[in-house]
């Protein structure tokens, strides 16, 4: 049994990140990284991109999603 309900976690996870895929070649998330506070530093020579605010936003719908979750189950 617990075989089962690992498996079918694994094909939620897998079918959600293609689904993000999905979205994000699209374009339906042209805003991602490109928020006010990430930080984006470009030289001849150097790239450098620390998106911040992005990875909070990211932070904050997960832990709701997983506090619903641990509700519900």
């Amino acid at each position: 049994m617990l075989h089962r309900s690992a498996g079918l976690v694994l094909i939620v996870i897998g079918a959600c990140v293609i689904l993000a895929g999905l979205l994000m070649y699209s374009g339906w998330f042209w805003w991602f990284g490109k928020l006010p506070g990430d930080i984006r530093y470009e030289s001849d020579h150097v790239r450098v991109y620390v998106p911040i605010v992005t990875m909070l936003i990211v932070s904050v719908v997960l832990s709701l999603l997983f506090y619903v979750l641990r509700r519900f189950f």
